[in-house]
């Protein structure tokens, strides 16, 4: 039952699998935290496709994975970074995902949270009233769907503001219109480049000014925030800073489980892409965590970060390979195959890593099946024992 794993210097070295996962099962709501998962999209595998393409989803496949979440209590975040928009999924792929998502969260009774961006524009430098208005025609696409509207950050306006103001502008003039309080979304350049200085500075404390600015002009309409800065101390002074009522949702995969503990002065809520692969194992940790248990919960996902770690190391954009990779080892998906051929962003010997620290965790509801299918990926890049 050896597996032989390589290791980023060309060695190989021997594994040996777990033979039984976890025994995690669905159970009841969370009642101290309010958590999403950022989920990824399946593709379609048959698709004549190429990577410039527009994406060829398997939405059956898209859909049983989102119910999967649900059924463990998780919130859905839907067409986010996770499901690779910017990255092989387009603002029409999106669209079609944000409404099928949410409609099928509606029949299930799950919670949904859906990206608006203004990834519609072309390429061609915008002006800001083209922002405004491509942020406006996908919050209204979110709006009738029925989900929460979560504000993602524009690569359009990082290139063409001109400071603050018309970070101020933008956003206040979309909050004013807004139906339902929003969840403002500030993603980091680690995740894309292309959001270096966003808020108006690179200096990351003038842009939390700028950051809290927004919502202090209209804290009526900001359910919270997203901060994926991969920054622990920076993520609890800034929700120490809040208005009352407006949650911190960390984004942050590296210290996840510290925020989410929070300490004697707060905690942070959750929307983490790396609860896609850990849904179950994260869902049974919070109602841990639900009983006044910080020792429990921190023993259960405290573990995880290093998985975590691999996953999002640097380039920290492609770490949906590796999510993509392990929906697969555990069988929430029959293939390896990512829109925009994003499967081979990742190293073999980075997926073996990111295979025998998910195994460890008892991640796999079918171990055997993920050895199998980690063997059969061997096999095709030649590895032999």
């Amino acid at each position: 039952m050896t597996l032989h794993l390589p290791d980023a210097h060309g060695a190989l070295r021997a594994y040996e699998p777990r033979t039984e996962p976890l025994a995690l099962t669905p159970g009841t709501p969370f009642t101290s935290r309010t958590v999403f998962s950022a989920a990824h999209v399946v593709a379609d595998p048959y698709a004549d496709t190429t990577p410039d393409s527009p994406a060829a989803v398997d939405w059956d496949a898209t859909l049983a994975f989102r119910r999967h979440l649900w059924a463990h209590g998780l919130g859905v975040a839907e067409a986010m970074d996770t499901a690779q928009r910017g990255m092989g999924l387009d603002w029409a792929g999106a669209a079609e995902l944000i409404r099928r998502s949410a409609a099928e969260a509606k029949a299930t009774g799950g919670r949904i949270a859906c990206g608006v961006g203004t990834d519609q524009l072309p390429g061609a430098p915008a002006t800001l009233a083209e922002v405004r208005t491509a942020y406006e025609e996908q919050l209204a696409v979110v709006e009738e769907s029925g989900a929460r509207a979560i504000l993602m950050a524009s690569r359009a306006l990082a290139a063409t503001a001109r400071g603050p103001e018309d970070y101020l502008e933008v956003y206040g003039h979309l909050l004013r219109q807004a139906a339902e309080p929003v969840i403002l979304h500030w993603l980091g350049p680690m995740f894309d480049p292309a959001l270096e200085g966003y808020w108006g500075s690179s200096d990351l404390d003038a842009a939390t000014d700028t950051f809290l600015d927004v919502i202090a002009a209209h804290p009526d309409k900001v359910d919270g925030i997203k901060v994926s800065l991969l920054d622990a101390r920076r993520e609890i002074d800034l929700r120490r800073r809040l208005p009352k009522g407006v949650r911190c949702y960390t984004g942050d995969d590296f210290n996840y489980s510290e925020l989410i503990a929070g300490d004697d002065q707060g905690f942070s809520h959750a929307l983490l892409g790396i609860f896609d692969p850990l849904g179950p194992l994260a869902a049974e940790a919070v109602r841990v965590l639900d009983t006044g248990n910080t020792d429990g919960f921190r023993a259960l996902l405290d573990p995880t970060v290093d998985l975590s770690r691999h996953l999002f190391q640097p380039p920290t954009r492609f770490y949906k390979t590796g999510v993509v990779f392990l929906a697969w080892l555990a069988g929430h998906q029959s293939h390896f195959a990512m829109v925009g051929g994003l499967q081979s962003a990742r190293s073999l010997p980075h997926l073996a890593r990111a295979y025998e620290l998910a195994d460890r965790l008892g991640l796999f509801p079918d171990p055997k099946l993920a050895e199998d299918r980690m063997r059969t990926l061997l096999h095709l890049y030649g590895v032999t024992p």
